[in-house]
């Protein structure tokens, strides 16, 4: 827990090609002068189910990250990256047990951030949404089935070069977005920390009814619940707010 004596800092570990979440998570801050955030970067540019994208999210490349935060006397360690919602969520738990044996310090990932708010919210059934190959949306609706994860229906634009993610326009994803809330699922994920869902979530929740969770927000959100800071406004998804 941070000292009363400042504020609280929090350390991402980001994926070399990414382009938002940086500026992201402090828009999603706003004028809030009680969190830092710090940032590190790893290599990865491209996102596919096959061994040379695996390679990107070694553990012992993340361990080497989150020591070089740790130096920075953060209070809380997250990979801000969406790897283990195909990966598996087991292999992002191993990697925060580790990051926290190698720093001291707590640990996440946005894969255990989902998997929190889901249980936090209530949430079983979702409609998925992400700029991925069709490929990587099913390996990720398998392995959140294994996390009791119902995934209603999906969308992907079919994209796999991981800076081209952050190019990805509001209205590019806000049909999709319409379509997968018909579904009627209990929440709506914007999956992927290079993605601009945020911007368009309380619209999208305004309109349909449905929850929107966003991954650079969800992360964000865990990083402070993990902190003990207050948690984010109602305009990031109006369930990160409670």
């Amino acid at each position: 827990m941070p000292s009363a004596a400042r504020k609280t800092r929090i350390g991402m570990i980001v994926p070399s090609s990414n382009t938002c979440l940086e500026p992201q998570s402090y828009r999603i801050l706003g004028d809030r002068n009680d969190v830092t955030i710090h940032f590190t970067r790893i290599p990865v540019t491209r996102i596919a189910l096959d061994d040379s994208s695996d390679k990107q999210f070694d553990p012992a490349v993340m361990r080497d990250a989150a020591r070089l935060l740790a130096t920075a006397d953060v209070d809380v360690i997250a990979w801000n990256g969406t790897s283990g919602s195909w990966l598996g969520a087991e292999h992002d738990r191993k990697l925060v047990n580790e990051i926290t044996s190698a720093t001291g310090i707590p640990a996440t990932t946005s894969t255990l951030a989902y998997l929190q708010a889901f249980r936090a919210f209530g949430t079983e059934r979702i409609g998925l949404f992400t700029p991925y190959t069709e490929d990587v949306n099913r390996a990720v609706m398998v392995s959140y089935e294994r996390e009791g994860i119902k995934t209603v229906d999906h969308r992907f634009l079919g994209l796999s070069d991981n800076e081209a993610f952050g190019r990805v326009t509001d209205d590019e994803m806000r049909p999709g977005s319409l379509e997968l809330a018909a579904a009627a699922p209990d929440a709506l994920v914007y999956l992927c920390t290079n993605l601009y869902g945020a911007n368009i979530a309380a619209g999208v929740e305004e309109q349909t009814g449905v929850p929107v969770l966003d991954s650079v927000a969800v992360t964000l959100w865990h990083c402070l619940k993990l902190a003990g800071s207050p948690l984010l406004e109602q305009k990031w998804g109006k369930l990160l707010a409670h």
